[in-house]
C-alpha cells in the first residue's frame, strides 16, 4: 500500500528542496531503519545509528530518483539493504558479519535478547534479512521481495531456512515452543 501522505512529502522535498518534509520522513522512518539495522548487525546499537544515518543522506540525495512505482518505506529499505551489502564488502571477506561489525557490549542485555542475536548471527546475511523484514518489521513477502531484489521463491526459502535455523539454535539453548 502507497502511502501519499509520503508521496506528497516526497514530491515537496522533490520540487521544493524542503528539507521540513524531509525531516518528516526521517521522523517516520528512523525507527523502523534503526531497528532493521539493529538486527542486521547483531545488536551493535552504534553501527546501527552510523548506518541509518547513512541511509538517510543517501535517500535525501537520491530522492529525485523516487518515482513512486513502490511505497516510500520500500524504496528506503532497498537503500538500506545496499547500504548494509556496502558495509559488509568494505569489511574482511572471511569475516562473519556478527564479528565484522564489532558487536557492541552487551552486557545489560536480557540473555533472551542475546539468544536471539546469537541466534541472528548464525543466519546467512540474506536469511537474516528477510527474517528481520519479515518477523519483526511485518512486511509481506511481495514488498521483502522488492526490497532483497529477488524472487519470492527465493526469499520463501531463505525465510524457510533461517527460521529452522532459529529455533534450532532456540532449542539447543533451552526454549521450547
Amino acid at each position: 500500500m502507497i502511502n501519499t501522505n509520503d508521496n506528497a512529502l516526497v514530491n515537496l522535498v522533490k520540487t521544493t528542496g524542503n528539507t521540513k518534509a524531509f525531516g518528516e520522513l526521517v521522523r517516520r522512518y528512523q525507527s523502523q531503519v534503526r531497528r532493521f539495522f539493529l538486527h542486521q548487525t547483531v545488536g551493535d546499537s552504534q553501527l546501527s545509528d552510523d548506518l541509518a544515518q547513512d541511509t538517510f543522506v543517501k535517500a535525501y540525495t537520491a530522492v529525485s530518483r523516487f518515482n513512486g512505482r513502490a511505497a516510500f518505506s520500500t524504496w528506503l529499505y532497498r537503500i538500506a539493504c545496499n547500504v548494509l551489502y556496502d558495509h559488509v564488502r568494505r569489511q574482511r571477506p572471511t569475516a562473519d558479519l556478527s564479528t565484522a561489525t564489532g558487536a557492541a557490549d552487551r552486557s545489560a542485555d536480557s540473555s533472551l535478547k542475546m539468544d536471539i542475536y546469537h541466534a541472528l548471527a548464525l543466519l546467512k546475511p540474506d536469511e537474516r534479512t528477510c527474517i528481520t523484514l519479515q518477523l519483526i518489521d511485518g512486511l509481506p513477502i511481495d514488498n521483502i521481495s522488492e526490497i532483497m531484489q529477488m524472487p519470492a521463491g527465493t526469499v520463501k526459502s531463505h525465510l524457510s531456512r533461517g527460521k529452522e535455523k532459529l529455533v534450532r539454535y532456540l532449542r539447543q539453548n533451552g526454549y521450547e515452543r
